[in-house]
């Protein structure tokens, strides 16, 4: 299957997420069809050291034995340890570059929001492009201003080989208008952590 339709449907959580077991929440969802996972323990209330390397284990190899995508976010030093498939960083992350020299073998995504920033980045060494935040959300505390799904249909349009996640405010009721502006895929937290239903919840995005 090709690095688009793997990305379809990308659940990013921590425990700070959660309001019961992440590994039951996260068999949960693969059990309605994710498709990638990343693992972002970044926060208040977020686990360190020893703790979370435990748990990173344990969601490795759900998402493993699933055979579905296991990606951190900018904790690169979670990269090796986790035997992770790919690593999603932002404009003030550590650098492309350095990354694809460390890692030759890894899927590289990267966030964009504004053309300066694709202008500045070697978009030649991303597998794909995080693209948002599409609407407002409070999930980031320091999330940027909602780009709206034009920047996505914007992207698809200048670079149309290059696989786009939206990210950012996506519901179960938004998520279609994401999808046909041209995203391969969409990223959502609490649209799966705070579903009543998150089998029902995943299937329906």
């Amino acid at each position: 299957m090709e690095l688009a339709a793997r990305l379809r449907k990308y659940f990013i959580m921590g425990s700070q997420n959660c309001d019961r077991n992440p590994v039951e929440l996260l068999q949960e969802a693969i059990e309605g069809g994710i498709t990638a996972f990343q693992y972002r323990e970044k926060g208040k209330g977020s686990l360190q050291g020893k703790q979370k390397l435990e748990l990173g284990r344990k969601l490795r190899k759900l998402c493993h034995d699933k055979d579905v995508l296991f990606f951190v976010n900018d904790d690169v030093h979670l990269i090796e340890s986790l035997e992770v498939d790919g690593v999603h960083v932002g404009q003030d992350d550590e650098h492309v570059e350095s990354l694809r020299r460390r890692f030759p073998g890894i899927i590289i995504g990267l966030s964009v929001s504004n053309e300066q920033e694709v202008e500045r980045s070697p978009l030649h060494l991303v597998d794909y492009l995080g693209a948002g935040p599409v609407f407002s959300t409070s999930t980031k505390e320091d999330a940027k201003k909602a780009v709206g799904v034009e920047w996505i249909a914007h992207l698809h349009r200048t670079h149309p080989n290059l696989p786009i996640v939206g990210i950012g405010g996506i519901t179960t009721d938004n998520a279609s208008s994401v999808l046909t502006a041209g995203a391969s895929g969409i990223s959502v937290i609490t649209a799966i952590t705070k579903a009543e239903d998150i089998q029902k919840a995943v299937r329906s995005l």
